[in-house]
């Protein structure tokens, strides 16, 4: 492929994921409920707005994986705040963005 080619050709959501650095604390800084506490959760909008897909459906449950999370708060936004908690990682912790 052409350094021409490379440079022009428009990127996909992943391939920029990928360039950032991810230092990941052993506690989560988003939490959601589980189980029948779920009750409420915009659990469709989540699963699929969440530019990361950090949530995954599963039956009539859903799961979420803070390890790959941008820190957007999307999902803080469009869930009832009794329904997650979420904060920023700790100092120094969490994603660092490349552009490059």
């Amino acid at each position: 492929m052409s350094q021409e080619t490379l440079l022009t050709r428009p990127l996909k959501i992943e391939d920029l994921l990928q360039r950032n650095i991810y230092d990941v604390d052993e506690d989560p800084h988003i939490e959601i409920p589980r189980g029948s506490e779920q009750e409420g959760l915009p659990k469709e909008a989540l699963v699929y707005l969440c530019p990361a897909g950090c949530y995954t459906r599963i039956g009539d449950e859903i799961l979420f994986s803070y390890e790959g999370c941008v820190e957007c708060g999307l999902c803080r936004i469009i869930s009832p705040p009794d329904k997650i908690r979420w904060e920023y990682p700790k100092s120094g912790r969490g994603v660092q963005y490349r552009f490059t």
